[in-house]
């Protein structure tokens, strides 16, 4: 697959700089125009703050690009929904057509692995569904993670989930769960699961060094950082649960089902909050950013 690489990211990886790498599902359903652009752009200025390059992955044209213009970036907002989501099993459709797609956490891994890009930054990944022991739906994120060399720093597998499940799915394909200053699983939008990560992290350099570590083993596959949302962005987890059982009830209701389910999820968890969700959502994504660049920074020291 040809992929395009940013000039600026190219450099950077010349350079042994600290990249980023950044998914587009979030500009294209995540949020309605402008604010998915201002908030991808917010992103990478954190990014940037931060001693980082960014690098926002998605698929113009057909082409793999990492490290979007802003320019394609405001394009991707503008297009919003109309724009496919594009995991693993979607790339040749959207290759063969040469058509726009917004990157999935699966996709994002694999092209930014492509480029050489270690560090990936996103809000929360997917993971085992509710009630997939009937339904067998489970996340491309999981089977992504399995197998590509990228380390993804998230507040966690979203709310939505089964996190149990996903954290057994995890194990299974050898993925290492950290949680970063902390020895509890975050819950997206709470700081609290009640389930543990593998392993607690006191800081970024404890992280960069285990992710060496697995590199120098040989080990294919991804990592997974999870870092708790901000106290103060913290929703309650009763409150937000009751949410979710209610925008499930509603999602199966209407039959809706496979990938559109989290975009769905998402959007009503938003309009029964009244936007909470979704501004909690914002600020751990611009924490996750910070985070992310500060441990991308102490790896390439090593």
């Amino acid at each position: 697959m040809k992929v395009r690489v940013n000039p600026e990211v190219e450099k950077a990886l010349q350079e042994k700089k600290p990249l980023i790498a950044l998914e587009s599902t979030i500009i294209s359903h995540g949020m309605p125009y402008p604010q998915n652009v201002e908030t991808a752009m917010k992103v990478e200025s954190i990014i940037r703050a931060h001693g980082g390059v960014p690098a926002t992955v998605g698929l113009v044209d057909g082409v793999g690009v990492v490290g979007l213009t802003p320019e394609e970036i405001e394009e991707m907002g503008k297009r919003g929904m109309s724009i496919p989501k594009v995991s693993r099993r979607d790339l040749p459709m959207i290759l063969a057509e040469k058509s726009w797609g917004a990157t999935t956490v699966a996709t994002t891994m694999i092209l930014a692995s492509m480029a050489g890009v270690e560090f990936f930054v996103t809000g929360g990944i997917g993971g085992v569904h509710r009630g997939a022991e009937t339904t067998f739906d489970v996340s491309a994120d999981l089977e992504e993670l399995g197998r590509t060399n990228v380390t993804v720093i998230c507040a966690g597998a979203k709310a939505i989930l089964d996190l149990p499940k996903t954290l057994e799915v995890l194990e299974t394909k050898g993925v290492p769960v950290l949680g970063y200053q902390t020895e509890e699983l975050p819950a997206f939008y709470t700081r609290t699961s009640g389930l543990k990560v593998d392993y607690a992290i006191k800081n970024a350099q404890d992280a960069a060094n285990i992710v060496k570590a697995k590199r120098d083993l040989g080990l294919n596959g991804g990592i997974l950082i999870t870092n708790p949302i901000p106290e103060e962005y913290s929703m309650d987890p009763k409150e937000i649960n009751k949410v979710i059982d209610e925008a499930i009830v509603e999602m199966d209701e209407k039959g809706i089902k496979g990938k559109q389910c989290t975009p769905f999820l998402l959007a009503k968890i938003a309009e029964i909050t009244e936007g909470r969700s979704l501004a909690a959502n914002i600020q751990l994504v611009f924490n996750n950013a910070a985070v992310g660049t500060e441990i991308a920074k102490e790896y390439s020291k090593l």
